[in-house]
């Protein structure tokens, strides 16, 4: 062995021991006749003494290492003069008697340490040396640390881990699949699985009961802040449920996690909201509930005063920001372009201000009266010193752009500490969303989502009204999970394709096998896939889940440490039956 113990070990206890540590250089420096070198590896940094009066050759060695160098130092523990609070082994120090020096290295591109001089991307080039600091290692050990305990509750509540396949047919139905070209059948292909979601149902057809698998999953779509090509699912189905049992177990897993790597407990259920109630108070399906500034509709309230953009908007809603009615323009501007923004998409910001003084000032001011502005003020809970903040239009964009804005202020005053968990679940989802572009349904899931039984008979004459028996747990605006009872009875499916627009040759090539599993007696079955790289993001208190993941894509899904996707050579595209098509 290189070593006897590692470099986040040694105590006071040890004092006296001879011992032997190897790793990195994190820093050394020199002080009158001595040099001290703090080492680095995995489970911490201890400082290591060479005293110069007793022993010369070696301190001169020591003198010569240089930033991440790879060294075995052989010494004594001893209790140190000037003791490190910061540091676990900060009240020990090695006083060197042997110094190998088992690899030398380059100057690195940035400090290795907790605050880096190295930007996103080129701590994503060098990602190897990104992984030595603390803060990224402490977010992998906390994500080890939570699939051991994943696995432990669910193999606790009799789940079976099964394996799936990686290369499986594709289905495009959603985002798009990764392919792979098979060499060994000419012109066919493979997909990387978005999702277990087939063979987790046939498992249950198999009589397997309850099953999970902490599963990689491919989708190939545009990229954002919690978005990677490659992502990580705790994925699980159950037998013989209905969808109270699987919230019910689901929530106790999340509360168990929440306790096991925060100590946080929740005595009490997990709120529960509809689609329905989430997009009409907080525009989004995914709603932060750790602040209120719900929306309110104000269009009754506006109406007939010659305001153009109120009278011939479908919808008008207003948030009240507690607190900020002195605003200054400055500030009211830089919201007005924040809502104005392609990806938001409002025409503009209409605000009222409520001063302390008991005045009201509004930027509609002179198409309505100080009565009626405060009408609004008072449906939206407005007080003395609050800031009204209207946009109007067709109600679904705008409700998602009144979200949207709801969040920024919620940044803006401190109302959205990570520090802080609001779970909640959101159920009664729509089972399908219109398109106008194709004028077509689409599964606002997947095809296999068992409709609300209350609304089966809506399947043939109102699809829109139908709900799903789907259900998402969000945590502080994040979707950690979802899932649904699926559809069990091959009538039902076959009715969904039907709606979907498959024609009955394109579900029997693209879900055939399925089908013909579920005339051999499919029993009733539901589940449910967390994200867990948003788990453990949340949990590490991050913004993206790019720090969770060892070796992360950027947003043009490129791993820009080994450059890859990359070319292959004219013989493999041979060898596979493909030509290269590209545009100019």
């Amino acid at each position: 062995m290189y070593r006897t113990n590692t470099c986040g070990e040694l105590r006071i206890s040890d004092v006296g021991k001879e011992v032997t540590l190897a790793g990195w250089v994190q820093r050394s420096r020199k002080m009158g006749g001595m040099t001290f070198v703090d080492l680095r590896d995995r489970y911490g940094i201890t400082q290591i003494v060479f005293n110069n009066e007793v022993d010369a050759a070696l301190c001169d060695k020591a003198n010569t290492l240089g930033r991440e160098w790879v060294v075995a130092v052989t010494g004594t523990v001893a209790e140190r003069s000037s003791k490190n609070a910061h540091l676990d082994t900060g009240d020990i120090e090695i006083i060197a008697s042997n110094l190998k020096v088992l690899n030398r290295s380059e100057i690195p591109p940035f400090t290795i340490e907790d605050n880096t001089d190295g930007g996103d991307d080129l701590r994503m080039k060098y990602r190897y040396l990104d992984l030595r600091r603390s803060a990224v290692r402490k977010n992998l050990e906390l994500r080890h640390r939570i699939c051991f305990e994943l696995r432990r509750y669910l193999n606790e509540h009799n789940f079976l881990e099964v394996e799936t396949p990686i290369l499986i047919k594709s289905t495009p139905e959603g985002a798009r699949d990764f392919v792979v070209p098979s060499r060994m059948n000419p012109g066919q292909f493979y997909a990387l699985p978005q999702s277990p979601q087939l063979y987790k149902q046939l498992l249950m057809v198999s009589g397997f009961d309850r099953y999970f698998q902490i599963a990689k999953c491919f989708r190939d779509e545009d990229l954002r802040a919690d978005r990677q090509p490659e992502f990580t699912q705790i994925d699980c189905e159950m037998s013989f449920v209905e969808q109270e049992d699987v919230l019910n177990l689901f929530e106790g897993m999340m509360k168990h996690i929440f306790k096991y790597v925060k100590n946080i407990d929740f005595n009490e259920p997990f709120p529960r909201m509809t689609w329905a109630d989430a997009m009409k108070y907080y525009g989004s399906d995914k709603p932060d509930i750790r602040f209120g500034m719900t929306f309110v509709e104000l269009k009754d309230l506006t109406e007939g005063k010659n305001f153009v953009v109120f009278d011939s908007a479908e919808y008008v809603g207003a948030i009240c920001a507690k607190g900020c009615a002195a605003y200054t323009r400055k500030q009211i501007d830089e919201l007005t372009e924040f809502v104005k923004r392609p990806q938001i998409g409002a025409k503009g910001l209409v605000w009222v201000k409520f001063e302390q003084d008991g005045s009201v000032k509004s930027s509609v001011g002179k198409f309505y009266s100080d009565d009626e502005l405060r009408a609004w003020g008072e449906r939206a809970g407005a007080e003395n010193g609050d800031l009204l903040l209207i946009l109007a239009g067709t109600t679904m964009k705008m409700r998602k752009a009144l979200g949207e804005l709801r969040l920024e202020m919620g940044n803006r005053l401190g109302l959205r500490d990570k520090s802080v968990y609001a779970p909640l679940w959101v159920i009664d989802f729509p089972l399908f969303e219109w398109d106008d572009e194709t004028q077509r349904f689409y599964a606002m899931h997947h095809p296999f989502t068992s409709p609300n039984p209350d609304d089966v008979p809506f399947l043939k004459t109102d699809p829109g009204k139908v709900r799903a028996t789907a259900y998402d747990m969000v945590v502080n605006g994040v979707e950690l999970g979802g899932g649904s009872i699926r559809i069990h009875d091959s009538e039902l499916q076959n009715t969904m394709f039907e709606l979907l627009g498959f024609t009955k040759e394109q579900a029997e090539n693209q879900f055939g096998f399925l089908m013909n599993a579920f005339k051999f007696g499919a029993p009733p079955h539901g589940g449910l896939a967390f994200g867990l790289d948003r788990v453990v993001s949340i949990l590490a208190e991050l913004d993206t889940i790019r720090d969770v993941i060892a070796f992360p894509k950027n947003n043009s899904g490129r791993d820009v440490m080994n450059d890859a996707p990359g070319g292959i050579s004219q013989e493999q595209l041979d060898e596979l039956f493909i030509k290269l098509n590209l545009p100019e």
